[in-house]
């Protein structure tokens, strides 16, 4: 299993156009994606721009698959006129050890 997550900020009067496209492709992955096994979306709490996605894999071929889909690809042409392309972090897991409920 692979953990992947993602931290980036949203620009400034874009809030409502970003959350309209998180959540299309939060929907894309769902219906798409079941080696998916999670993709978790979040806020800070003490900074609402500052987003996190959280996601989780079953395997390689997993994460290549969403790599490769149309509905990603789209999603990153908000970075630039809605979420800061500068403020992204993108972070590799592998899972050795714990608990999911």
């Amino acid at each position: 299993m692979f953990t992947v997550t993602a931290q980036f900020n949203v620009i400034p009067g874009k809030e409502a156009e970003a959350e309209a496209a998180m959540k299309a492709v939060a929907e894309q992955v769902e219906e798409n994606e079941p080696g998916a096994l999670t993709y978790l979306w979040h806020r800070n709490t003490k900074d609402p721009a500052q987003i996190l996605v959280f996601e989780v894999y079953r395997d390689e071929e997993a994460v290549d698959q969403h790599r490769a889909s149309p509905y990603l690809a789209e999603f990153q042409k908000y970075f630039g006129p809605v979420f800061d392309p500068a403020s992204v972090k993108i972070v590799r897991y592998e899972r050795f050890a714990g608990v999911n409920r």
